[in-house]
């Protein structure tokens, strides 16, 4: 688990958390009917490279690109290949950004072209979950609140919570502790002025159970249904969580 112990510490997290920003809103600006996911990981290795930064990703447990690119049904984890998107998709894209030694990650789930009623109700109720954990996470205050934040806004809207997978402690690594469900299972720990943490509700219109695909990283949803997928990195302040990414 990292807690920030310097402003330098800050300042370069920040600093990932831009490049961070900078890249997803490329990517949202890219994704249109016919283009493949393997050239979206290609424009994430392009701004990293002319940036600076490292892939988080890349090499993370064997794992072979530098962009997740899950779409419809998949949950997270998708690996970028020939597949085009097509009108009236929805595609979730995770980035992870290595800059100075320290790691930012986030996602966003975007439409391919118009989409229908559900898929737009979806992605708008788990980015708004995304907030609300987000609200509720601040120094003195019990992990439990953040997951239950998520959990109410997901499930009060009708739809439910991916429990096999979570948010996590984010900073000198990539994945640390703790782990941060989207619903709750325990207090938790309780959170400290300094922490680093990746939010990252996981939401689906159907069932909330999971499979794992035969590439053995894609995750989907068990029953076929459409899944969405929103991220942060927040740092804890003794007020409003800062969001870094």
């Amino acid at each position: 688990m990292v807690i920030l112990k310097s402003l330098e510490e800050v300042v370069i997290m920040r600093q990932g958390g831009e490049i961070l920003k900078a890249i997803l809103a490329k990517l949202r600006e890219a994704v249109k009917p016919g283009i493949k996911t393997i050239s979206l990981d290609a424009m994430v290795v392009a701004e990293l490279n002319r940036r600076g930064a490292e892939a988080s990703f890349k090499g993370y447990q064997g794992f072979p690109a530098s962009l997740c690119v899950s779409v419809n049904d998949e949950i997270v984890h998708g690996i970028p290949g020939d597949r085009e998107l097509k009108e009236g998709d929805i595609v979730s894209l995770d980035v992870g950004v290595k800059w100075k030694g320290f790691h930012t990650d986030a996602a966003i789930t975007v439409g391919v072209g118009k989409i229908s009623p559900d898929a737009e109700r979806l992605i708008a109720i788990t980015e708004q979950s995304l907030e609300e954990g987000v609200a509720h996470a601040r120094h003195g205050v019990y992990l439990k609140d953040v997951s239950a934040a998520v959990q109410r806004c997901a499930e009060g809207n009708g739809f439910s919570v991916v429990r096999e997978y979570s948010g996590h402690g984010v900073g000198r690594e990539l994945h640390e502790d703790p782990q941060i469900p989207n619903f709750v299972c325990g207090r938790g720990i309780l959170l400290r002025q300094g922490m680093t943490l990746a939010i990252e509700p996981m939401i689906n219109i159907g069932d909330w159970r999971t499979r794992l695909a035969a590439n053995r990283w894609t995750v989907l949803t068990v029953d076929g249904s459409l899944s969405a997928h929103f991220e942060h990195t927040i740092a804890i302040t003794d007020n409003e969580a800062e969001v870094l990414a």
